[in-house]
């Protein structure tokens, strides 16, 4: 899961907030992807569970995102 911390005085208020907002809120909508939460998991495993998968790190988000388009 990623986190994202801003520590910038514009983003305390006006436009800053606005993107700021906005920013948090795409992290927030990719976070709880589902082909998101599959990668997660599948980067977790070894290479060899990969392997016994049929899948090499490489071949990861070509598999999650395959039919998701």
């Amino acid at each position: 899961m990623a986190h994202t911390t801003v520590n910038s005085p514009a983003a305390s208020g006006g436009i800053g907030a606005i993107f700021t907002s906005v920013f948090d809120w795409m992290i927030r909508v990719a976070e709880n992807n589902s082909g998101v939460r599959e990668a997660q998991a599948l980067y977790a495993l070894s290479d060899q569970e990969l392997a016994a998968r049929g899948l090499t790190r490489d071949e990861i988000a070509m598999h999650v995102f395959k039919y998701r388009v």
